[in-house]
């Protein structure tokens, strides 16, 4: 069985960002904590990340570590965001979709 993790990041507090979503998300497949990993990014940590070019360069960073980032295109689409964390390399999705799949089978998930 693989060893699957979602990350639902939804607080606007950036220190949550900083210290755990990030730093967390940062280590988890270099270290070999997990074999997949995806930070689901909704509410208002859209907004958060968008206005932020500390947590942009931080984002860059895990995805290159093989860390997927996707976000609820609603919220996106409704802050304004959409476009810029599309060219950061964030997937544009439907959320509650893959939170309900990931909830109906094998995956972990946990949520800040």
């Amino acid at each position: 069985m693989t060893n699957k993790l979602l990350i639902v990041w939804s607080s606007s507090d950036i220190e949550v960002a900083r210290k755990l979503v990030l730093l967390y998300g940062s280590v988890i497949l270099p270290r070999g904590y997990w074999d997949e990993a995806t930070i689901m990014i909704w509410g208002p940590s859209a907004k958060l990340l968008a206005e932020s070019s500390e947590l942009q360069e931080k984002v860059k960073a895990i995805m290159a570590t093989g860390v997927k980032f996707n976000v609820c295109v609603v919220c996106s689409d409704e802050y304004g965001v959409s476009d810029t964390l599309a060219s950061l390399g964030v997937e544009l999705t439907h959320t509650g979709e893959m939170l309900t799949h990931a909830l109906q089978s094998d995956w972990k998930v946990i949520t800040f």
